[in-house]
């Protein structure tokens, strides 16, 4: 070993560990094919840092392994920083860690490093190699530390994706059901996606969890996110006010909440403490933010939020009584498609304060969603926010979800399409 490094951990012992990481990843099992590889597959040959960033347990080290195999044949060296054996990684590191890989496996240009945001200060050794023409795709579960370290030292070097739990479609992939014709739909069709789509409401996206129903997978992915993304990642005392609030959240997705009344609530110490919390279960991918609209970026700031959680099968096993509410689940589905192929997204309150669920500004379109839009009071109720807002926007795009309903409503020179779920999933 060259005496000017000094690693925490014996060569012969990082040799085995880089052997037995490229021989399990080399027999990892591919799942079904992500709908984001194609995606990735424009990029994968542009000098572009590629960095994927998702929930633990999304799929990254399974979408890595299915790059891998499409891609790059076996020109790439693997490296896993989740694995317990690097636990003291530390940057001065990097050096004999290539060392070792090209004594290893030869000289390779590629590099595919998972869960790399264990390590402090990843980003010089890859901005350094990157300048020497490497390419670099690279996996992490926080949002906030990939995005301070792309902002500071890979600035214009790197394309970041993000990966979600299981599309619906994917969820179709996985059971094995193809995917029809949606223009061609029959009655039978209808009610088999009917039932499908229930069932994805109820048991979510997550690959683990639905491969392993009968193992607690959710249970053990949201404590790991709390106590050690979190908790142990930021250094929070208070566990106790972190687990309550973030079990209200879990229990209330798809609801407006105020940070002043959730202080109240649980008894903690600031506002700010909320935020800050709240921020942390954010860039952990556990949850996300919507703001109200508004041209006032103040008024945005101090409006009351909504909260969407990252799965709803990981809401209806740690949640209270989530799963009895059907359009909540819906409305929380809705917003996981929409902030993968928008990231424009408010929900609407118009000069009435009616809700809008949400309000894409790009495009100008509104979407309602409604479980049951043939109850007369309800459907007066969406169709009346609608126009409403509409008509503030001078907007021609609107939409209602709902559970099964087909429909087109005109009303006031205007066209609202009312479209069951698990058709508009299939139009995404």
């Amino acid at each position: 070993m060259n005496p000017k490094y000094s690693l925490s951990f014996s060569q012969e012992l990082l040799d085995s560990t880089l052997k037995e990481q490229r021989k399990l990843f080399l027999k990892h099992d591919l799942g079904i094919q992500r709908n984001i590889l194609n995606q990735i597959s424009k990029i994968i040959k542009s000098p572009q840092i590629v960095i994927i960033t998702g929930l633990r347990r999304v799929g990254k080290s399974t979408l890595l392994a299915q790059l891998a195999h499409k891609y790059l044949k076996n020109n790439f060296y693997y490296v896993n920083f989740e694995d317990d054996r690097l636990l003291d990684f530390q940057l001065k590191d990097f050096n004999l860690l290539h060392q070792s890989l090209i004594k290893l496996f030869g000289q390779k240009k590629t590099f595919l490093f998972d869960e790399i945001q264990n390590i402090p200060q990843w980003e010089r050794f890859v901005r350094r190699l990157h300048d020497r023409g490497y390419k670099f795709i690279i996996t992490g579960s926080n949002a906030s530390l990939l995005s301070q370290e792309l902002g500071t030292r890979l600035t214009g070097r790197s394309i970041k994706i993000n990966l979600y739990p299981f599309s619906f479609k994917e969820f179709l992939s996985f059971k094995k059901q193809p995917i029809p014709n949606i223009k061609k739909l029959n009655k039978k069709q209808r009610k088999k996606l009917l039932k499908l789509v229930n069932q994805y409401l109820i048991l979510g996206g997550i690959p683990d969890a639905l491969k392993y129903p009968k193992l607690n997978i959710h249970k053990n992915l949201y404590d790991d996110v709390l106590y050690r993304d979190i908790t142990t990642r930021y250094k929070i005392d208070n566990q106790k006010s972190l687990k309550e609030l973030t079990f209200y959240l879990v229990s209330n997705s798809s609801s407006q909440i105020s940070y002043n009344k959730l202080k109240n609530l649980l008894k903690l110490g600031s506002v700010n403490t909320v935020k800050n919390y709240i921020d942390y279960l954010e860039n952990s991918w556990l949850f996300f933010i919507l703001n109200k609209y508004a041209y006032s970026i103040k008024e945005q700031q101090i409006a009351n939020k909504k909260i969407y959680s990252i799965d709803t099968g990981l809401v209806n096993s740690v949640g209270f009584s989530f799963s009895k509410n059907k359009g909540k689940m819906m409305e929380n589905v809705v917003f996981l498609q929409l902030k993968q192929n928008n990231n424009d997204i408010y929900f609407y309150k118009s000069q009435q304060n009616h809700e809008v669920d949400f309000f894409l500004h790009k495009d100008k379109s509104f979407i309602q969603v409604s479980q049951n839009i043939d109850n007369t009071e309800t459907r007066n109720r969406e169709i009346r926010s609608l126009i409403e807002s509409a008509q503030e926007q001078s907007s021609t795009k609107l939409q209602i979800i709902s559970e099964q309903h087909k429909e087109i409503v005109k009303q006031k020179k205007m066209k609202i399409f009312i479209t069951p779920l698990y058709e508009w999933l299939l139009q995404q």
